[in-house]
């Protein structure tokens, strides 16, 4: 009796992360070792940068409040404390949003927290 190799699942398993591989260069995308340890190092990069995708937002948008701040006369560490202080709880993502598309309201706030 002929030894059984299982080769229905391997070819699964093969096509599985050939597919993943679609678009990469030379052999990453069409030879299965080189593919599989490419797919392997592109997963490690996917998970790491959606987490550090949230910092490099946050850094955007504390740049950009910032920025508005002193073109109203006043610091980010002053206008943060100023909103903690008087109990404004808008998050820096909406801040940004006002400082970029709508100036009048950011310095509205500006003006209620440094009174």
């Amino acid at each position: 009796m002929p030894r059984a190799k299982n080769n229905v699942a391997a070819k699964n398993r093969h096509k599985k992360i050939l597919k993943l591989a679609r678009g990469y260069r030379l052999g990453k995308s069409r030879l299965y070792r080189t593919a599989k340890d490419q797919v392997e190092k592109s997963l490690r990069y996917a998970y790491r940068d959606r987490r550090q995708k949230k910092r490099l937002f946050r850094r955007l948008w504390i740049v950009r409040i910032n920025a508005a701040c002193r073109q109203n006369g006043t610091t980010y560490s002053k206008f943060i404390h100023g909103l903690k202080k008087n109990e404004i709880n808008l998050n820096r993502k909406t801040l940004a949003h006002l400082a970029m598309h709508e100036p009048q309201a950011f310095t509205s706030l500006v003006e209620q927290v440094s009174a």
